[in-house]
């Protein structure tokens, strides 16, 4: 035994996901290729409905035709939120199905995923004194609605008002001229939307899921469906009771009737010298509207994402849709309203995008349709599952499986997944014991004494794998002997996020494809 795979011990085996974990899983799918549900899409969605699924007593397989969360799950602002901005346009009941998932999240399912984030709207000369009153109304709204999901204020803390100064200390490069104090509000953050997708991804594996990714999908109905493994090319049609569509913004093309309204949600990436040393969510109202806001977002690894537009994305669908240039002119020119020293395009580290996949209302804007999630099942059975948000991920594979079950007469209990904590989640005082660095427990919960083990075992990956990151080379491993990274891509792009600063990510792409050869 290695020093790495002798670390890797204390990992559940049926957690693993690796690429002898693939081999072994598709060999096993040749020998008998029926489940009782197919997942397509390996989203944040498409990984609930299959921990979902598994957790319900039924055999699951998930196919995804890239990697864990490479579309849409992975481009949020990495928010936990409690349906304020839907308090707003009057969803009252969005709002609140946001809120009590936002604290099943922060206090059972990922506690070292998530934690409280201050959230401040610098009353500015250019904040009139009604807006002031209006944010301060909805805050007091939020406050009820987080009493309401049951979330405690010493998990969330109250909202309140703040002096100048106390706004200054959060945000230092706040304008300070005719700076009247702030709003202060709390709501939860998400250490990184890719890594809860893949927590999610794993823990279904340890209850009997099969998760395969880099296999694609085609001819699906309501109960079989043609999986490629797009490695070899090798295709197998797969039989099941019921089939889940939790593809997101390319469910039509799974089925043709569901239509769609996508929606581009952009964010800039900053140094946090940029900031220097933003320690509270920067809000800043957008003008001429209400309830609409620019965050700047400190976020692990010295970096800062300031977002979000909320753009109509017709046409063909990308693999990774890019920002345009308008996106990012109404962010630097709107988070400036809130800063002494404007920042420019120099200052850019990266910038992302992502596409909503909205369900097709008819008129108005994209802002105007609704968030809510939709469950939508075909005559021959097949359930697709769009709409909705990451935080209310759970809520909707629940009803994803509810109506799968509906629909094929499989037999099956009550969801049970608000209970079910994530591969390295526990209770706030088992993580403050674990022995590891706070940066990795915050990523990693119990596992990340694993990283440190593997670190302390192999001293040539205790080190940082690129200068402008704290990433280590043990993480890089990690992610390919037990995350299921399949290769540097996986790793870079969304096991460590290193490519969102790209050259943060091309210096550390060595180090990544270095990693599976380390056991």
């Amino acid at each position: 035994m290695t020093p790495v795979s002798d670390a890797l011990e204390s990992v559940s085996a049926a957690s693993r996901l690796s690429a002898a974990r693939r081999s072994a899983d598709l060999e096993a799918l040749g020998a008998d290729p029926s489940v009782d549900v197919l997942v397509i899409g390996g989203g944040v969605t498409g990984a609930g409905v299959a921990l979902d699924t598994a957790t319900r007593g039924l055999t699951v397989l998930l196919a995804e035709k890239h990697d864990l969360a490479f579309g849409t799950s992975r481009w949020s602002s990495k928010l936990v939120h409690g349906g304020l901005r839907y308090l707003a346009s009057g969803a009252v009941g969005i709002a609140y199905e946001s809120a009590v998932e936002r604290n099943a999240l922060l206090r059972v399912i990922a506690p070292h995923l998530t934690r409280p984030l201050a959230q401040v709207v610098p009353l500015t000369s250019g904040v009139s004194r009604r807006d002031a009153a209006l944010t301060r109304a909805g805050f007091l709204a939020g406050d009820a609605l987080r009493r309401a999901a049951g979330t405690p204020s010493s998990v969330l803390r109250r909202s309140g008002r703040i002096s100048a100064a106390d706004t200054i200390a959060m945000a230092p490069t706040v304008r300070r001229d005719g700076l009247r104090g702030g709003l202060l509000n709390w709501d939860g953050q998400l250490t990184d939307d890719a890594r809860l997708t893949v927590g999610i991804a794993r823990t279904a594996a340890a209850h009997g899921a099969t998760i395969l990714t880099r296999c694609s999908a085609s001819q699906v109905t309501g109960t079989a469906a043609t999986l490629t493994d797009e490695l070899t090319g090798h295709s197998i049609t797969v039989r099941a009771k019921a089939v889940v569509n939790a593809t997101g913004v390319w469910s039509g093309t799974v089925d043709p009737a569901v239509t769609l309204r996508p929606s581009r949600g952009t964010h800039l990436v900053f140094r946090q010298e940029s900031f220097h040393g933003l320690t509270a969510g920067l809000t800043v109202p957008v003008p001429d509207t209400f309830g609409r806001y620019v965050f700047a977002l400190p976020q692990p690894d010295g970096r800062v994402y300031v977002g979000l537009t909320d753009e109509e994305a017709g046409g063909e669908i990308p693999d990774v849709p890019t920002p345009s240039e308008q996106e990012i002119d109404f962010l630097l020119d709107t988070v400036n309203l809130a800063l002494d020293a404007p920042l420019t395009r120099a200052d850019i580290a990266g910038s992302f995008a992502g596409l909503r996949p909205l369900l097709d209302s008819g008129g108005g804007t994209t802002a105007d349709v609704s968030r809510k999630h939709a469950v939508l099942t075909r005559e021959d059975g097949l359930v697709t599952v769009v709409g909705g948000k990451l935080t209310t991920y759970r809520r909707m594979a629940e009803d994803a499986v509810d109506a799968a079950a509906k629909a094929s007469s499989l037999l099956t209990g009550p969801s049970v997944t608000r209970t079910v904590r994530l591969v390295g989640a526990a209770d706030p005082a088992t993580l403050r014991t674990v022995p590891a660095p706070a940066r990795l427990v915050r990523a990693y919960g119990t596992e990340a004494a694993v990283i440190a083990e593997i670190a302390r075992r192999n001293p040539e990956l205790a080190v940082p794998v690129a200068d402008g990151t704290e990433v280590t080379g043990a993480e890089l491993v990690f992610g390919a002997l037990a995350e299921g990274a399949v290769d540097a891509e996986d790793l870079l792009e969304r096991r460590t996020r290193l490519a969102l600063v790209p050259p943060v990510g091309d210096a550390a792409r060595p180090a990544a494809e270095a990693a599976f050869a380390a056991d």
